[in-house]
C-alpha cells in the first residue's frame, strides 16, 4: 500500500512551480519508522510498506515532470541507527524549459545510520535547461549509498543528447571534512553533446561510503575493477577508492536499459540491508 502526503498551494501556476519537501527518519525499537513526511506541490512523497526494518520514501511530481522555472527541493535527516532509501517512482522528466529547473537536495545522516538514495535516472528532453545540487553531511560511523543515472533523452524522437544545459554537483562531507566534491557539466556550447559522448547513451555514478558497506566495497571493487575494457563495448566501469572508508563507481553504457540494470546489480546487497527488495516492492 502506499501512502502519500501532498499539500497544493491554491491557484499555482502551470510553470515557476516552487515544491519543497522536508523528511526525517528516527529508529524506534528493531525499525527505522518516518517520524516527518511534509511536501508542497508539485512534489509528492509516498511511504509504501515493506518487509524490513528500513523506512522508504519515494518521490514523485505533479504533471510527470519539471517544466520551465520549476525548484524542488528536498532536506532530510536521517537519526543515530535508523536505516533510510529515498527513491523515485520513475524517471525524472525534464521538459523544454528555456528559464531552466532545479533540483536541490540536503541530507544529514547520523551516527550507525545509513541512507541510500537511489533514485530512477534524469532524462532530459530537447531544449531543457537543468541543474541538480546534492548535499550530504556524514556523521562519524555513518553510511551512505547513492546513485546518479543521466540518459541521452528520447533518442526514438530524435532527442539524443539534444538538451540545452545540464549540471549536477555532489559534495559529501564527513564531520566537515570533504570526502567528495565534483559538478558534471554538458552542455553543447562546449562542443556537440552527441559527438562528443560517442555511442555512449547513459552515464552514472554510484557511490558507497561508510562501515556498513565495508564488504560491499571491497566486492565491487575487485569486481568492476576486473571488467575488461574491450573496443567498441556497449558498458564502459571503473571503480576508484575515496578515502579510508569510500568507493566510486562510474559506468558509461550504450543504453539507459544496460546502465540501470548494472547498478541495481551493483546495489543488489542493498535488498538484505534494507530486508526487503526496494525495486521489486515499488508501489
Amino acid at each position: 500500500m502506499i501512502r502519500g502526503e501532498h499539500i497544493q498551494s491554491p491557484g499555482m501556476a502551470r510553470t515557476g512551480r516552487a515544491g519543497d519537501a522536508r523528511l526525517a527518519f528516527e529508529r524506534v525499537g528493531n525499525r527505522t519508522v518516518v517520524r516527518t513526511a511534509l511536501a508542497h506541490s508539485p512534489l509528492r512523497l509516498l511511504t509504501p510498506r515493506n518487509h524490513g526494518h528500513a523506512a522508504w520514501v519515494y518521490t514523485s511530481s505533479l504533471g510527470g515532470g519539471l517544466v520551465d522555472g520549476d525548484h524542488l527541493s528536498v532536506e532530510l535527516d536521517v537519526a543515530e541507527g535508523a536505516a533510510a532509501l529515498l527513491s523515485s517512482q520513475g524517471s525524472n522528466r525534464v521538459y523544454r524549459s528555456p528559464r531552466g529547473c532545479r533540483s536541490d537536495l540536503s541530507a544529514r545522516v547520523a551516527e550507525g545510520a545509513l541512507l541510500a538514495l537511489v533514485p530512477d535516472p534524469t532524462m532530459c528532453f530537447a531544449g531543457a535547461r537543468y541543474s541538480q545540487r546534492q548535499d550530504v553531511q556524514l556523521a562519524q560511523g555513518a553510511s551512505l549509498v547513492l546513485m546518479d543515472l543521466v540518459t541521452a533523452g528520447r533518442s526514438a524522437n530524435g532527442e539524443r543528447w539534444a538538451f540545452t544545459h545540464y549540471s549536477s554537483a555532489l559534495r559529501v562531507h564527513r564531520e566537515g571534512r570533504s570526502l567528495l566534491d565534483e559538478r558534471w557539466l554538458l552542455d553543447p556550447h562546449h562542443g556537440t553533446l552527441p559527438e562528443r559522448l560517442g555511442r555512449f547513451d547513459a552515464l552514472g555514478t554510484v557511490l558507497l561510503v561508510g562501515p556498513a558497506l565495508a564488504s560491499a566495497r571491497e566486492a565491487l571493487a575487485g569486481h568492476v575493477g576486473a571488467l575488461p575494457v574491450t573496443p567498441r563495448a556497449g558498458l564502459v566501469c571503473s571503480a576508484s577508492p575515496l578515502g579510508p572508508d569510500g568507493l566510486v563507481l562510474r559506468a558509461a553504457a550504450t543504453s539507459a536499459e544496460v546502465l540501470l540494470r548494472t547498478a541495481r546489480e551493483w546495489l543488489s546487497f542493498l535488498s538484505p540491508m534494507l530486508g526487503d527488495d526496494p525495486w521489486a516492492r515499488r508501489a
